[in-house]
C-alpha cells in the first residue's frame, strides 16, 4: 500500500510539474543509463515491469512527445530496441534532481503525506530495508 502510495504521488507531480507519467520517467531513466542509450523492448517491459502489450504502448507514448524512438536491430530484423532522443536526455537531465528530492521529501515526511498509514510502521519497515542494502 506504501508503495502504491508513493507511486501515485510521484506519478501526479511529474504529470503536474513535466506532463510525463512515471512510467515514462523510468524508462526513460533505464534508456539514459544503458551503455548505447538504447535496451531492446523487451529487455525495457523487464525493467519497468510491464508486459510486452503495456511496453509497446509506452514506447509509442514516448514517441509521440519526442523522447524516445524505435530502431531495428541490424542482425534480428525481428528485435526492436527503444531509443532515447536527445529531447528524451534533455527532459531527464531536467527532473532528475527534482524528482530525487520529491522521494526525499516523500519518504522522509510519510506522516504528513500519507495520514491513513502508521508511519512508524512505515518507518520501521525503511528502517529495515536500510539495514538490508547497508553493510
Amino acid at each position: 500500500m506504501f508503495v502504491s502510495a508513493v507511486d501515485a504521488s510521484l506519478g501526479k507531480w511529474l504529470m503536474d510539474a513535466y506532463s510525463i507519467g512515471l512510467t515514462e520517467y523510468r524508462a526513460l531513466e533505464h534508456l539514459a543509463q544503458a551503455a548505447d542509450k538504447e535496451l531492446r523492448v523487451n529487455d525495457l517491459a523487464q525493467r519497468v515491469g510491464l508486459n510486452q502489450s503495456s511496453v509497446t504502448r509506452l514506447v509509442s507514448r514516448l514517441e509521440a512527445k519526442d523522447l524516445a524512438r524505435r530502431d531495428l536491430c541490424p542482425d534480428d530484423r525481428r528485435g526492436v530496441y527503444a531509443v532515447i532522443t536527445e529531447q528524451g536526455e534533455t527532459l531527464v537531465r531536467q527532473v532528475r534532481d527534482s524528482y530525487e528530492e520529491r522521494v526525499h521529501e516523500l519518504l522522509g515526511a510519510v506522516a504528513a503525506h500519507y495520514p491513513q498509514l502508521d508511519a512508524s510502521q512505515v518507518g520501521r519497515a525503511l528502517a529495515g530495508i536500510g539495514n538490508l542494502v547497508s553493510p
